[in-house]
């Protein structure tokens, strides 16, 4: 067995996946939901789950590279289009520079600039393809989009994109909880829906999509107060985490614990809680500050900062303490734990969303299965 180690339950995602269907779909009234894979670098056998899943419409991503192993890890139809018959999203905004790679692999583009939307859609044309695409909305959080309070700039700029031949104006989108850490709640996301019924009306076109953000709106769903007119979420925490990212509370019906990382201790010495000496910038450029608390028994554990998010990750034994770490080590207070811990003993960490994804990107953490 191999160390660093991260175990994925399939089951628990099974589960809570089952359950954000249930909540959007069933309670809430989405007609589609997407499922993002970035949080775990689009690992084979979730997305393998995903796409088997009845009640999931898109998988989604905000990195091409990622979308493009769905194409290595599922069956493609005699078109190059998913056999399982879900359609792929892409979330962050295009780069001019990979154009030609949407139009390729991307069924729905979210997208907010007019001259990338023009040089996409000379990308089509070439490829003979009508390339789908939502247009951001922002409603304050002050991230990618149009700004909410500038109606005659979104209106001239769905008016240019109704020109363009190869370009399908599919439905609006929204992010929120992300840059500026706004909240989805009734009255912006409310004012979002009305923006796209102003759009129908002046234009004289039906969207189908009104996509009202991500696990932020969670809440929302899990309590029955999503507005009426948002016809599609785009979920990543929930389904994985068991969590909403508004207040960050349990979605009903959800399990943590999907992702847990265990590690091997490489050294234990009876040594001071205080550096010895003068203190300057540790290896990623900060000043750390250390409380006095004696001597204490010191267990280094061979994962580190350019594997996982130390903030981000739980010690199963509830008497560790993670006192800090480096590039390549963390280390632990095992001094009040019940276990006698030796060298080449492994601990165990349940992992939060920014745990689970810097551990699923490293090419140093190993991957299994349950």
């Amino acid at each position: 067995m191999k160390y660093p180690r991260l175990i994925i339950d399939l089951a628990k995602i099974k589960n809570n996946v089952d359950q954000v269907v249930r909540i959007t779909k069933e309670e809430s009234g989405c007609e589609t939901l997407a499922l993002v894979t970035k949080g775990h670098c689009a690992d084979p056998e979730i997305v393998k789950l995903l796409a088997s899943h009845p009640g999931v419409d898109f998988l989604a991503d905000s990195r091409i590279e990622n979308i493009k192993k769905y194409f290595d890890i599922l069956p493609c139809d005699e078109n190059g289009k998913l056999a399982c018959g879900k359609k792929t999203m892409m979330l962050r905004i295009p780069m001019q520079s990979e154009l030609d790679e949407i139009v390729k692999y991307i069924d729905l583009c979210q997208i907010s600039e007019i001259e990338t939307i023009k040089l996409l859609n000379e990308s089509a044309k070439k490829l003979s393809k009508i390339q789908d695409i939502l247009l951001m909305i922002d409603m304050g959080d002050l991230r990618e989009g149009l700004l909410f309070r500038n109606r005659e700039k979104i209106h001239e700029v769905v008016s240019e994109i109704l020109t363009l031949e190869n370009i399908k104006l599919r439905g609006i989108g929204v992010n929120m909880n992300c840059y500026g850490a706004i909240i989805p709640k009734e009255d912006n996301l409310g004012e979002f829906v009305d923006i796209a019924r102003e759009i129908e009306s002046r234009h004289g076109i039906e969207l189908d999509i009104i996509s009202g953000g991500n696990s932020g709106t969670m809440y929302l769903s899990d309590s029955g107060r999503l507005p009426k007119g948002i016809t599609n979420v785009r979920i990543g925490e929930s389904h994985l985490m068991g969590t909403e990212s508004s207040y960050l509370g349990q979605v009903s019906g959800t399990v943590p614990g999907a992702f847990t990382l265990e590690a091997e201790i490489v050294e234990i010495q009876l040594k001071p809680s205080l550096p010895i000496g003068e203190s300057g910038y540790d290896a990623f450029g900060h000043v750390p500050y250390y409380e006095d608390k004696g001597e204490m028994m010191r267990a280094i554990i061979a994962v580190g900062k350019q594997d996982i998010e130390i903030d981000s990750m739980t010690p199963v034994d509830e008497k560790i303490e993670i006192m800090g770490g480096s590039s390549d080590h963390i280390i632990l207070d095992i001094t009040n734990s019940e276990r006698d811990y030796k060298v080449g003993d492994i601990v165990s960490f349940t992992l939060g969303y920014s745990g689970m994804l810097r551990a699923t990107t490293s090419c140093y953490v190993e991957k299994s299965y349950k």
